[in-house]
């Protein structure tokens, strides 16, 4: 979890202005990862209880347009935010529970993946998600 003044350098680096608020809410993408927008807001109001939820909402669309956070929504699912930004990797997705990790890319560079016809597009990203049943999910129906 990088500290109050690496997570205020971050800002400082996509050229945001540094306010409590996108503190708050880089701070809690950051310990924790894949968490829902109302996750994140509870997490926020544990340091700012004051802040209100249009103020996250809008920290979240900021950290994600300036590349400081990525939003991933598998189908079905509420979009989660996680701040593994810049790399080329995957998710899997339990079925049962919902909960998401992450899965790094066999090939390592993106986009990773070739696709079969490009239809005249510039590929450069391939995102896999992986769907299954995670180990206490499976586990408890074995049981």
């Amino acid at each position: 979890m990088p500290s109050g003044e690496e997570l205020q350098g971050l800002l400082r680096g996509a050229a945001l202005r540094v306010t409590r608020p996108r503190l708050a809410v880089l701070g809690a993408v950051h310990a924790h990862p894949h968490a829902d927008t109302d996750s994140i807001i509870g997490a926020v109001r544990n340091e700012l209880p004051e802040v209100s939820h249009q103020a996250v909402y809008d920290s979240l669309h900021t950290l994600t347009a300036a590349g400081l956070v990525r939003r991933i929504q598998p189908h079905g699912l509420v979009a989660r935010y996680e701040s593994r930004v810049g790399d080329n990797h995957h998710h899997v997705v339990c079925r049962s529970c919902g909960v998401i990790a992450d899965v790094d890319c066999a090939v390592g560079h993106a986009p990773c993946l070739t696709a079969s016809d490009d239809h005249g597009f510039v590929i450069d990203e391939a995102e896999v998600v992986y769907w299954g049943l995670c180990s206490d999910c499976s586990t408890a129906r074995s049981a």
